[in-house]
């Protein structure tokens, strides 16, 4: 089978999967530490501590529209942290897989055994992300650090993406969506400056 479609067909399993158990697990209300906050400041798009998480803020009040009630509005932002780090799961898969690949095969199609040595592998590192307390802690609450996580994510993957397509005309781009994430990600947490070294 083609590297690429399988890459996307098992990536995309990781993605519902990853969605499925954090939507089981997600908390159905808030949280006894800042996730009352964000909730109530999402909700009425107000002013956080600082630094602040504008970005955060405005694309969680975009969920709080979906809720029924006010009552509903804790799980929808609860929802919005579990739907960014299944997200977050699914670019793990793609970094693994991409690391992976280059490691193994080099420039090359894999064969049999070195395609599923690397399908299981992206497995493995994405499931190990996604069931590491840390992270599924944040996952499950009203917290900017699956959002942050996410970013963080995004943006090593779009590094290992312009060093798959460096040479490319236009691979230039990738350095601009890089730097675009990275100034978004500010306006969530300053986690994700740590991908710069």
């Amino acid at each position: 089978m083609n590297f690429n479609l399988l890459n996307k067909v098992i990536a995309g399993i990781v993605f519902v999967i990853s969605f499925i158990v954090l939507f089981m697990t997600v908390q159905p209300s808030v949280s006894f530490w800042d996730c009352g906050e964000f909730i109530a400041a999402t909700y009425k798009l107000q002013v956080v501590h600082p630094p602040g998480a504008p970005i955060f803020l405005m694309v969680g009040r975009i969920f709080t529209l979906f809720a029924s009630g006010p009552e509903q509005v804790p799980l929808m932002t609860n929802f919005y942290s579990a739907l960014s780090t299944a997200f977050g799961a699914l670019f793990v898969f793609w970094i693994i897989t991409r690391m992976m690949r280059k490691s193994i095969a080099g420039t090359n199609e894999p064969n049999g055994s070195q395609l599923a040595t690397i399908m299981f592998g992206g497995i493995i590192g994405a499931t190990c992300f996604l069931f590491m307390d840390s992270i599924w802690f944040s996952a499950v609450e009203s917290e900017v650090y699956a959002l942050a996580t996410f970013f963080f994510i995004l943006i090593f993957w779009s590094i290992v993406k312009w060093e798959a397509h460096a040479d490319d005309p236009n691979s230039d781009r990738w350095i601009l969506f890089m730097a675009l994430m990275m100034g978004l990600s500010i306006g969530v947490h300053l986690l994700a400056l740590l991908v710069i070294p």
